[in-house]
């Protein structure tokens, strides 16, 4: 599986962003996409998931009412739309794809958790 991040960029506090994540190559082993962080100097972080399958969504509770997963599986693409963005919000933003949904939410949970597909990230700033 092949991911490629897209859509970062710098963004003044209180604005939007959508990220992509493309999805290429072994897609049957892509059934569930999630979204990481990883701020300098900090841990990483998850984010939100979604299976492509049923499209069941998890949201990290710090993130809810701010973050919505989506796909498009015509496109093998999976979105991250993030509203009201604050400074804190500033990292590396990562997609990780795993073939089984409940790892990837157990992932989000627990992002420490392995897993082997990775994309090569996409930066957003939020800074004024």
């Amino acid at each position: 599986v092949q991911l490629v991040e897209s859509g970062g960029g710098s963004v003044q506090p209180g604005g939007s962003l959508r990220l992509s994540c493309a999805i290429s190559g072994f897609t049957s082993g892509a059934h569930a996409i999630g979204w990481f962080r990883q701020a300098p100097g900090k841990e990483r972080e998850g984010v939100a998931s979604i299976c492509t399958g049923d499209g069941r969504r998890y949201i990290e509770d710090t993130m809810k009412g701010r973050v919505t997963i989506s796909s498009d599986n015509a496109k093998n693409t999976v979105y991250l739309q993030m509203n009201s963005l604050k400074p804190e919000d500033t990292a590396v933003y990562l997609c990780a794809a795993d073939s089984r949904c409940h790892h990837m939410i157990h992932s989000i949970i627990y992002p420490t958790t392995t897993l082997n597909n990775w994309g090569q990230g996409t930066e957003v700033t939020v800074s004024s």
